[in-house]
């Protein structure tokens, strides 16, 4: 399983770190945009060849998700050199995670609309749950020894 750095740079990403630090797959664009653009970063280069900061790490960590290997080369080569533009990284990044996510957005959006496919998905759910529940207590039934008179 895959670990999602969270936009604050303090852990994972989760629903229950808050909206600043998550990403969620159904949000606008625009939302997710502004929440990349307001992640935490230091307060930029100080020089060529410095090791990154935790902040920045996180963004390069997220980038390796949602990123090809020449995007993530080239913000790369930029921090080496110590002229990386912190407000171009994320730009590129922001806009790398809505290519991402844009698919998964696309079904959760059709499945919200159409609720009529949503109910067919919750009855078929249901009757294969009775089944595996009817059949998990007659199992249960015949261990124990407990015989029905009706």
């Amino acid at each position: 399983m895959v670990k999602v750095p969270g936009l604050t740079g303090q852990g994972k990403m989760s629903k229950s770190s808050g909206d600043a630090d998550t990403i969620v797959f159904d949000e606008p664009a625009d939302f997710i945009r502004k929440k990349i653009m307001r992640a935490k970063t230091d307060a930029g280069p100080i020089g060529a060849n410095q090791p990154r900061s935790e902040e920045l790490q996180n963004l390069f960590d997220i980038m390796a998700l949602v990123s090809d290997s020449s995007t993530i080369s080239h913000f790369d080569a930029e921090h080496v050199k110590g002229t990386i533009r912190y407000g171009d990284l994320k730009k590129q990044l922001a806009e790398d995670v809505v290519t991402f996510i844009e698919p998964v957005t696309e079904r959760i959006n059709h499945y919200k609309k159409d609720t009529l496919a949503l109910a067919k998905a919750a009855k078929l759910g249901a009757e294969k749950a009775n089944e595996s529940a009817q059949k998990t207590l007659k199992e249960v039934r015949e261990i124990i020894g407990f015989k029905r008179f009706f």
